[in-house]
Formats: C-alpha cells, sequence, structure tokens
C-alpha cells in the first residue's frame, strides 16, 4: 500500500529506515517531524521497485476554509528530483492523499542546489516553481542556506573553514572564559526556553511554545542536545541543535542581554560543530537567511563559520496545481494581506 499505514509497525520502520538512509533525507521529512508538528495532519506515501522503498513523502495537510486544505512536504521529497519517472510516480500516489483532503495544492522545497537545468525540467512536468523572482515573504521557509560542510575535517582543521575574525572570537571566548555545556534534561530545556524567550521579546519575534520543544525532544531523543555558554555563573546563550543521520541543524537558539561582548554564540556553535564532528557526520546545517547583505546581522554571523563553503541556494518552493482559483489566492493575496498587516502593527 504506497499510502503508509501508521499501525503497521514493521512497514513505518521500513519506512523511517528508508528515509534516514537516504542520500536525499531531511529532518523534517522524518516521520517523527510529522508528530512534532501535530497541530497538522500527516500522511506518507512511497513508491516500491523490487520489493524495496525508492521514493518517499512526508505530507503535512493543513486546513484551510472551505474544508480545502494545503498539502506541504517541508524540505521533500525523499528521492532523486532528476529521476522524472520516479517523482511522477511519487507524486501520483500524493494524489490520491490530495483528493482525500480536498487539497488545492501540494508543495513541497527539497534541499536540492538550484540550476536552471532543474527548474525547466520541473516546470516542463507541470509544477509551479517559485525561486529568484519571489519576494522572501513569499515562501515558508528561506531559500539561501548557510551550510558549513565537514569534509572529513577534524575540529582544529574545520576552523580554517571559518573567517579569521570568527577564529580570533571562539578563542577570545575561551581565554575570558566562557564556558559551553549541553543536556537534554528539563533544566537545560527550561533554561534554554528562557533565554530563547528573551532573545525573541529583545527582536519582537513570536515564539514556539515551550511544549513544542517537549516533543521535539521526545522525538528525536539522544540525537537532541541543548547548549548552554556561560560565564562566571551567567548563562549567556543557549542553542538547540539535532543530529539527523549525519545532517545536524541548528534549529533554534537565543542570547540573553548580559555579556554580550564576550561572544558565547560563536563559541557554542563550535561546540556543537565538534559534536558532529566526533559522530562522523558529514555538514553542519546554520538555517537559513533571506539575502546576503553585509548589514544584515545575523547573515554576518552565519557566513563568518562559513567563510570558504559560502552558501547554499536552494531550488526553490515547487507546487502541483489542483484548484487554481484558490492558489492563486494563496500565493497571491494571502501574503500581500499579511505583509499589509504588518505594516499596520508596526
Amino acid at each position: 500500500m504506497p499510502i503508509l499505514d501508521q499501525k503497521n509497525k514493521e512497514m513505518t520502520e521500513r519506512y523511517e529506515r528508508f528515509v534516514a538512509g537516504s542520500p536525499h533525507r531531511a529532518l523534517t521529512q522524518d516521520l517523527q517531524w510529522a508528530h512534532v508538528k501535530d497541530d497538522w495532519g500527516n500522511a506518507q506515501v512511497y513508491v516500491e521497485r523490487d520489493g524495496e522503498i525508492a521514493a518517499a513523502m512526508s505530507l503535512l495537510i493543513k486546513k484551510v476554509p472551505g474544508g480545502f486544505s494545503l498539502l506541504y512536504a517541508p524540505r521533500g521529497p525523499v528521492c532523486d528530483l532528476n529521476d522524472k519517472e520516479l517523482l511522477a510516480e511519487l507524486l501520483a500516489e500524493a494524489d490520491k492523499v490530495a483528493r482525500q483532503h480536498k487539497a488545492f495544492a501540494l508543495k513541497f522545497d527539497p534541499e536540492v542546489r538550484y540550476s536552471e537545468e532543474l527548474e525547466k525540467q520541473l516546470s516542463g512536468m507541470g509544477f509551479k516553481v517559485r525561486n529568484r523572482e519571489e519576494e522572501k515573504e513569499a515562501l515558508i521557509q528561506p531559500r539561501l542556506n548557510m551550510i558549513l560542510y565537514f569534509d572529513d575535517c577534524d575540529e582544529e582543521s574545520i576552523m580554517m573553514k571559518f573567517s579569521k575574525k570568527c577564529r580570533n572570537i571562539i578563542r577570545g571566548a575561551v581565554k575570558k572564559g566562557v564556558t559551553v555545556s549541553w543536556g537534554d534534561d528539563d533544566r537545560y530545556l527550561e533554561d534554554f526556553y528562557r533565554i530563547y524567550r528573551t532573545m525573541a521579546e529583545r527582536n519582537e519575534i513570536t515564539t514556539r511554545s515551550i511544549d513544542y520543544f517537549k516533543k521535539m525532544r521526545e522525538a528525536f531523543g539522544k540525537n537532541l542536545r541543548i547548549y548552554i555558554a556561560e560565564h562566571e555563573g551567567d548563562q549567556l546563550a543557549a542553542g538547540l541543535t539535532i543530529n539527523y543521520s549525519g545532517k545536524l541543524y541548528y534549529l533554534y537558539a537565543g542570547s540573553t542581554n548580559e555579556k554580550r561582548n564576550l561572544n558565547p554564540n560563536h563559541l557554542m556553535n563550535y561546540e556543537m560543530i565538534k559534536w558532529g564532528i566526533s559522530e562522523g557526520a558529514e555538514q553542519y546545517d546554520f538555517g537559513g537567511v533571506f539575502e546576503l547583505s553585509p548589514k544584515d546581522g545575523l547573515y554576518l554571523f552565519k557566513k563568518s563559520f562559513c567563510d570558504k563553503d559560502g552558501h547554499t541556494e536552494y531550488i526553490g518552493e515547487v507546487d502541483k496545481v489542483y484548484k487554481p482559483f484558490l492558489y492563486s489566492m494563496f500565493v497571491h493575496v494571502v501574503p500581500k494581506l499579511q505583509k499589509l498587516k504588518k505594516k499596520l502593527r508596526n
């Protein structure tokens, strides 16, 4: 049955092994991620060849007014997008889910580098491909990611990929007495959440609930770590990272308003990177940036670690449209209303 029956333990385990072991894997395509996002519905589809799973896609299902829904496969699907036949077969299985939930569109945004050839191929298959021409607010996730590739480096040689300034900042933080520890118990989680909330209030951004992070910890267990940077008893920064089968994701972080001149986030990220290297991981994903601007502090921070590797540009959002009118409303009207609401709030 190409729609996964989550009550079938044997099939579910096969599915999870395939996703985690695939070169096209992504954290947000793991079945456990769908359980974290339990305010959405979910379904998983797959294709078998010669008795083995060859492609898979985990779909989040968001209900919208009128009884319709949007299907979204975050960073999916888990397959080679250049294999047109396999991709078409997988999407045909997703069509069955779309009919069940009256979907107006299916959206996916894979961790696949942009190329004109791939964009032409996807467009030729009837998909709407949205990338370079779109405003940053129009896309669910940033297309530009800052990824540090380990390339068989050890914890010393990896620093040669950082900018000189970044290396000096890390060494300076150590000399000034900044220390970093990690854990996954309630104390670490609560301290992380307090620091994360402090950062959000300072930058006037919305936050997740602490229950969201508890669900994430329950889902990914020992592969999730919370790091906290301190100085002379003062907690200065905290971050949450997950090692997903050799891909480390720097997911959430924050800093307090104290001793920010000590640059605790630099040392904290270096400790996370060292963990990844010790685990034999392939890369450390700092997450996205919306623009490569020297005026953007977040970009400059991430760039300091990815000085040699630079940014990674993904293909963008790929949409399969089932109901053109509703899709047009979602793509063109809703973002404008959200932008207007944001201006009014400001």
